[in-house]
């Protein structure tokens, strides 16, 4: 039986020791005062330390064995646990897919955050034969660039009771015409810039003492209007094509940039394309609600002649479209700091935007007229050849060409 003397002294050898013990060590120390304590020794200094009574055991035999390891190693080569992605080699594509249609970002930041719990992921994971933790799933997800959550810019208002609906929707959608070979675009509206000598937020390398000089107040210049860029982000070939808009924001501006992402980038890179879908906010120039949208999108397809499928994000969810996160965001990223002088500028900052992971962009100004107040009469929108999903008919629908009337 260990008397309270000899208990007492060993723990007060161990706290003296133990902040300058590595793991081999501290193993053996503990083994040699579970010895010397005699019967219980062990189950005491487990008890005492935290570490295992395994852990203990394997002290005792390495003094036993007189056990040795290589010169300015703790471990035998080889040792310690494996990585959990060498172990099941499918888990980190597994774990890809099921936060892919609940992915969001901050429109102003590379990182992505996800709407699913970590034990909800890990529960998701074990039909498909992955057996891991929470924590293991968040360092995961660490590794692929997502965070707990922004900081800033994640307010979204009230939730729609689709919403979570609509998202799976957009998914199975989306993977059924990539898998298919058909383009999937993403577009929005970037927020609208100020162009001319005003501060731009962010930081950027110069000579010590050498700061861009710009105008104290950002009032707009009524001679140079803002720069309104809208972007066509394709999905299967990560890349982005920008309309840096002179004038409004309208559905027409907006349809136009489509027109010229086929034009100049699209048909090139899907000649087989049959159909093409797009996913947008449920607002703004390109709404659910607007009709010139749907106007615009009927004169798109009948210039294509094969029919546009739309679908549209909840209200309130606009951050989730991915171009947010995977164009706009380094957009950002890339001009942080520079005034945004002249269209030129802003045009030249967005076609320099790169990624690690092979982003290109291509940019060009519109100058274009797009009046604001364009009426649009229920005659006119019931001409248009659109046929609506069983599911929210509203957010997802498909727009297919008129034929030419013969005479």
């Amino acid at each position: 039986m260990i008397r309270p003397a000899q208990a007492y002294a060993a723990r007060k050898r161990y706290q003296q020791i133990a902040p300058v013990l590595n793991e081999q060590s501290r193993r053996r120390f503990v083994a040699l005062e579970a010895r010397a304590l005699g019967r219980g020794g062990v189950s005491f200094m487990a008890r005492m330390t935290g570490l295992a009574r395994s852990t203990i055991y394997r002290g005792v035999s390495d003094l036993r064995n007189n056990v040795t390891t290589l010169p300015g190693r703790i471990r035998k080569e080889g040792g310690g646990r494996k990585k959990k992605i060498l172990e099941d080699p499918t888990l980190l594509r597994d774990l890809k897919r099921l936060v892919e249609p609940a992915t969001r970002g901050d429109p102003m930041q590379p990182l992505l955050w996800t709407s699913r719990s970590l034990r909800n992921l890990v529960k998701e994971l074990a039909p498909r034969g992955h057996k891991v933790c929470p924590t293991v799933v968040g360092n995961l997800l660490r590794g692929l660039g997502y965070s707990l959550q922004a900081n800033h810019k994640t307010r979204e208002g009230s939730s729609h009771i689709d919403r979570d609906a609509q998202f799976r929707y957009i998914n199975t959608q989306a993977t059924a015409f990539l898998k298919a070979g058909e383009p999937v675009v993403s577009v929005d509206t970037k927020k609208k810039e100020l162009v001319g000598n005003y501060r731009n937020n962010g930081r950027e390398w110069r000579e010590k003492g050498t700061p861009e000089e710009v105008n104290v107040h950002d009032f707009i210049d009524p001679d140079l209007p803002r720069a309104v860029p809208y972007g066509v982000y394709d999905l299967t070939n990560n890349v982005g094509w920008v309309s840096v808009g002179t004038d409004h924001d309208t559905a027409s501006f907006a349809v136009n940039a489509i027109r010229r992402w086929w034009t100049t980038m699209g048909k090139e890179r899907h000649p087989k394309a049959a159909r093409l879908m797009i996913t947008a906010d449920g607002g703004g120039s390109n709404g659910y609600r607007v009709r010139l949208w749907k106007i615009e999108l009927q004169n798109l397809a009948n210039e294509l002649k094969f029919p546009i499928t739309v679908c549209h994000f909840p209200p309130g969810t606009s951050k989730w479209n991915k171009i947010e996160h995977r164009l706009f965001s380094f957009i950002s990223i890339n001009w942080r700091g520079k005034p945004l002088r002249t269209y030129r500028t802003i045009v030249q900052l967005i076609a320099a935007t790169t990624t690690n992971a092979g982003l290109k962009v291509r940019a060009e100004l519109d100058r274009n007229k797009y009046p604001k107040g364009v009426k649009v009469s229920d005659a006119q929108l019931s001409a248009v050849k659109l046929t609506r999903h069983t599911f929210h008919g509203d957010w997802n629908y498909t727009i297919a060409p008129r034929s030419r009337r013969t005479k």
